[in-house]
């Protein structure tokens, strides 16, 4: 009887073997050894952003980072590109930005796969010349490697910029 249970405990073993070592799927992590000092590269940057300080900005980014989502398009800078884009953005605007949260998240064994820092917050974009300002709600999804940003992801609501534009959206006329 003992060499039946045995047996049966075997073949079982044998037979759930190919879901257990499938199972192993995407695996994120918030506690990590370098989510300290990745959140601080992000922080910097963003503190850096609300200061007009293009070059401290750039300084928080590896040589050969893209950056996406700027502009609103599917685009992607260089860093060179990057520096053009904010130089030219903080001689016309001040950004400050509130309500900020910010998650280090470390992804395994999947396409996205690193250590990360997701932030959420609002931009006031106030233009310098008028005193304008506008309210934008933003998310970015920056990766990090060797204390440096790699990938930054940008997103952001567009429909405040277009109606501060004097943009209307109309439904279709029937």
């Amino acid at each position: 009887m003992k060499i039946l249970k045995a047996s049966m405990a075997m073949v079982l073993l044998m037979m759930l073997m190919p879901l257990i070592s499938n199972a192993q799927g995407p695996v994120t992590t918030l506690e990590f050894p370098n989510a300290a000092k990745a959140l601080d590269v992000v922080q910097k940057y963003t503190k850096a952003l609300q200061a007009g300080d293009v070059a401290a900005m750039n300084s928080q980014l590896a040589p050969g980072a893209m950056i996406h989502g700027l502009g609103g398009g599917l685009d992607s800078l260089t860093v060179i590109q990057h520096r053009e884009y904010y130089t030219n953005s903080t001689n016309q605007y001040k950004h400050t930005l509130s309500s900020e949260l910010y998650l280090p998240v470390k992804v395994t064994n999947n396409w996205n796969e690193g250590e990360w820092v997701l932030s959420w917050g609002v931009n006031t974009i106030q233009d310098k010349k008028t005193g304008k300002t506008i309210r934008v709600p933003y998310h970015t999804a920056g990766r990090i490697e060797n204390g440096k940003i790699v990938s930054l992801r940008y997103w952001y609501d567009m429909w405040n910029i277009m109606e501060s534009q004097g943009f209307e959206v109309k439904p279709p006329s029937k």
